[in-house]
């Protein structure tokens, strides 16, 4: 007669009540970590969208007046867009406050570099989250596979004879919290990595952006 089986349902609904906490925290940890992955990704794609389009407008000769009227008058503008309109302003106030060229180039660059920090804060928000559901996600789901599989033998007391089909599901029902522990971990912890490479490489490229904002600038106070 071949032995029941038990699927993997079963298992969760017959596991102890702090391993089925430990799988429920691991599940909304993952549900999580995969809100901030489809985030992270739509937020990347509609920003390189956004610059390269306002990197072909910026070197398609237009006047830096002109491109700065356009930006004064778009309320949701940002990454290169925002970096130009800010780091203009900036350049445009102190040359009519009629400070010297050097001390407006100066001005300008300290506003660019704000500029720049202020703009990739939102491309930076939810990497600490990942990186924390990745590297504390499987210990949670070690603690449940440790409680359930300490359970488990301490039942072992209430047989008569102590066999592995007496342990088995609940080895079997601890073992699924590290599962779901490493199921959690493992997206977020590449995405970590993905978007923290991504981000630094959207950083560099507005970095040589507002130094040749800044070259442009340069010709402009001569």
């Amino acid at each position: 007669m071949a032995a029941p089986t038990l699927s993997f349902i079963d298992l969760v609904t017959h596991a102890s009540v702090i391993v089925k906490f430990v799988m429920i925290l691991l599940f909304a940890a993952s549900v999580y970590g995969w809100y901030l992955i489809a985030k992270l990704e739509l937020l990347h794609s509609k920003v390189t969208k956004e610059d390269r389009h306002f990197e072909q407008v910026f070197w398609s000769g237009a006047e830096l007046k002109t491109l700065f009227q356009k930006a004064q008058v778009n309320p949701k503008k940002q990454g290169y867009e925002a970096v130009f309109y800010e780091g203009f302003s900036e350049f445009v106030k102190l040359r009519q406050k009629g400070v010297s060229r050097e001390e407006r180039l100066a001005g300008t660059e300290r506003m660019l570099r704000v500029s720049l920090a202020r703009q990739q804060t939102p491309l930076e928000q939810g990497l600490p989250l990942l990186a924390s559901i990745g590297s504390v996600a499987p210990y949670i789901g070690l603690f449940g596979t440790v409680w359930g599989i300490m359970n488990a033998f301490m039942g072992l007391s209430q047989v008569q004879q102590a066999t592995l089909a007496a342990v088995a599901p609940g080895i079997a029902e601890a073992l699924i919290a590290t599962a779901i522990g490493l199921f959690a971990a493992i997206p977020a912890v590449l995405a970590f990595n993905r978007y923290s490479a991504k981000s630094e490489a959207v950083y560099q490229q507005r970095v040589l952006f507002a130094e040749e904002l800044t070259g442009l600038l340069q010709r402009e106070a001569s």
